[in-house]
């Protein structure tokens, strides 16, 4: 478990080692998210909140994940079937709603409560309550003279963890007596002030364990650190090889990937082959000029490898050409180094001189293939090219 200091005061009082037990041996995803959500309350000055309250924020938190960037938050089962009821709460209120990935919290939360009725969105949310708010207190279970198993009825560990509280150990919240969804859990004084005292570092640790477990039931996803909630566009790093792609056109004719049409210099956009929400690297190999217009039109979604991945790769190796053939472009390619040319094989194999035609693109398929077969399986959308006249053009193109 990750390391999280918090002031020797409050072991003087508070039974910290069970609070750190609150995330141990998760079965589902399910307690990262709900103890995040009782310390983003309780650091908004909040007493109390009901289960609603409490499972509408994991899955505002859960969104962003899920739908930009296809994560499963407890992986899926033998049959391919999601298994998380957070995952799929999240999938059905996109389904009612057409909410983007990137709707912020305030949206999403209006949108639970206009659709508050729908039967499959209440019957997830409900599901969610019948074990996530007693198992998260296990760490502190078994304090005390009684012994009981965790494996008990929900209304029966409440009723445990409400008598525990009263006559041995502070808990962080208690149970109140109202059904469903209705039900309010109490944050107790003692509690609220150590977590107010150190949210960062507790969201800190919540959100490193959180990424472990998301980690091992996603092992195809790569940079989900960086996929749980909205990023900066100013992470994107495309300056250096726009130059490069640009100086290129002036000089030789580069034909848009998916148009099949010559990029025209005013015109274009650089852009990933592979979507940058899976990949999350601006890495060289990845990048494409393409025509605006199109660059929209794709968004976020695959696109088809035949024929696309080989018109792709013989603009690669046109720029791989160029690269070891004039020194003002190599002195371009040289500027990518640092944001844009990290893949050990993009330098050693791709990128070195004296490669055919063929083996470049070997190489780059090679390399490609697997990232690009694990964002399918993984559901990203395959893009498929409509003309004007709404005919699909893959498969004619």
């Amino acid at each position: 478990m990750a390391e999280l200091y918090i002031d020797k005061k409050y072991y003087n009082t508070l039974y910290i080692e069970g609070f750190f037990r609150m995330m141990k041996d998760p079965s589902y995803c399910y307690k990262f998210y709900w103890l995040e959500a009782i310390v983003h309350l309780i650091s908004e000055g909040r007493d109390k909140a009901s289960y609603d309250e409490l499972i509408n924020e994991m899955i505002a938190n859960a969104w962003y994940s899920v739908l930009e960037f296809h994560v499963h938050l407890s992986g899926i089962n033998g049959e391919g079937v999601i298994k998380d009821n957070l995952e799929k709460a999240v999938i059905r209120l996109h389904e009612l709603t057409a909410l983007p990935s990137h709707a912020s919290k305030i949206e999403i939360k209006n949108k639970i409560a206009e659709f508050d009725k729908d039967r499959e969105l209440h019957n997830r949310k409900m599901e969610l309550t019948k074990n996530v708010p007693v198992k998260a207190l296990s760490g502190f279970a078994n304090t005390g003279e009684e012994q009981v198993s965790l494996d008990g009825s929900a209304g029966r560990m409440r009723a445990y963890f409400n008598l525990l509280n009263e006559t041995t150990v502070l808990l962080p919240y208690t149970f109140g007596n109202e059904n469903g969804l209705k039900r309010t859990i109490y944050f107790n004084d003692g509690w609220i002030q150590m977590i107010q005292d150190n949210t960062v570092s507790i969201l800190g640790w919540v959100q490193m364990e959180k990424v472990k477990w998301l980690q091992n039931n996603n092992p195809e996803v790569p940079s989900l650190v960086y996929k749980l909630a909205p990023l900066d566009e100013k992470m994107r790093k495309l300056a250096h090889v726009r130059k490069l792609w640009g100086s290129i056109l002036e000089i030789h004719p580069v034909v848009d990937v998916f148009g099949n049409q010559p990029i025209q210099e005013d015109s274009y956009d650089v852009d990933h082959f592979i979507p940058w929400s899976f990949v999350m690297n601006d890495e060289l190999w990845n990048l494409m000029p393409m025509d605006s217009s199109l660059n929209s039109e794709k968004s976020n979604k695959l696109p088809c490898w035949e024929p696309f991945f080989e018109r792709f790769a013989g603009n690669q190796y046109a720029m791989y050409g160029l690269i070891h053939k004039m020194d003002g472009i190599h002195k371009l390619y040289e500027a990518c180094y640092r944001d844009n040319l990290h893949s050990i094989w993009a330098n050693r194999e791709l990128y070195r001189k004296g490669n055919s035609k063929e083996e470049f693109f070997h190489i780059l398929e090679k390399n490609m293939r697997p990232v690009y077969d694990s964002a399918r399986r993984q559901g990203y959308e395959m893009w498929i090219r409509k003309d004007q006249m709404g005919t699909e053009l893959n498969d004619r193109v």
